[in-house]
């Protein structure tokens, strides 16, 4: 059932793709690992960056959400700073069968629009937000210039 579903879901993104990413399959023969490639969102530390994100879907996909890291650096609190895994919260929490590929990049693209500090994997960089938010901006445009615009 999920690669069927995931079949379907790779063709509506083909014929109405989201203006910010492009997808890619990592082997054409499966379709359950996908990459993205998200432009950082204009107004955000992340404008001018590209973002690779790596999705892996399981056997039980859509009752069961993707795992979804970034395989970029990026300097996020709801983004674990050594392995690009996301908060489980993001997705997982309100997970549902009606939810969909779309769905995800689109959650993405919405925390890198608006950081928070209200789910952290990095708390330090969480309470940077909170605390000093103009040092948090200066980093995170610092490592989106070192390691998300190819400069």
């Amino acid at each position: 059932m999920s690669t069927k579903r995931l079949g379907k879901e790779w063709a509506q993104l083909q014929k109405k793709p989201l203006p910010y990413c492009s997808l890619a399959l990592v082997n054409e023969d499966d379709m359950h690992e996908w990459r993205a490639t998200i432009l950082g969102p204009p107004s955000s530390p992340y404008d001018g960056g590209t973002f690779v994100v790596e999705f892996t879907f399981p056997t039980q996909y859509p009752f069961k959400a993707p795992t979804i890291r970034f395989l970029t650096k990026i300097y996020h609190p709801g983004v674990k700073k050594d392995t690009g895994e996301i908060c489980a919260d993001l997705l997982n929490a309100s997970w549902g069968p009606t939810l969909n590929v779309r769905h995800c990049i689109e959650t993405l693209y919405g925390i890198m629009l608006s950081p928070d500090a209200d789910h952290p994997l990095e708390t330090d960089i969480a309470s940077q937000i909170r605390e000093k938010p103009k040092e948090f901006e200066k980093e995170a445009k610092r490592q989106t210039k070192d390691y998300a615009t190819g400069s």
